[in-house]
């Protein structure tokens, strides 16, 4: 049961617009563990993948067939770096963005609000204190 030919092209496209070719890719084929039997338990059809570039890794056992565990060991392993790119980028934006707010100067009303807060937590510990002997 390989992989239809227009998945196949949709990953191969995938990894152009992601810039990763296939010779960054150390494929390997070990035993599955788990359900499917005496054909499992035979057959190498895990797929462990690793990018080298960014050092990911992907092991997929998912099927009993070793064709279609590699399609989807090279999907997951996409997802992975597709996120790891993206992630950077945002959260650096994040980073940039935390920093500029709180450079921002308080608007009048949360500096009232802040005051507010604090003058009712100095009422608390006005009541808090000792106890005198004559009440």
């Amino acid at each position: 049961m390989p992989v239809s030919s227009d998945k196949a092209k949709s990953l191969a496209d995938r990894m152009l617009t992601l810039g990763v070719v296939e010779s960054d890719f150390e494929e390997s084929f070990i035993r599955s563990s788990g359900p499917g039997g005496q054909k499992v338990n035979k057959s190498s059809s895990c797929v462990y993948l690793i990018h080298i570039p960014t050092g990911l890794s992907v092991k997929c056992q998912r099927e009993r067939s070793q064709s279609l565990n590699r399609f989807l060991a090279r999907r997951l392993l996409l997802d992975k770096i597709e996120k790891l790119q993206k992630g950077f980028i945002a959260e650096e934006k994040e980073r940039l963005e935390k920093i500029r707010r709180q450079k921002r100067k308080r608007s009048k009303r949360a500096k009232e609000k802040i005051l507010t807060v604090k003058h009712r937590q100095a009422e608390k510990k006005v009541l808090r204190g000792k106890v005198s002997a004559d009440e």
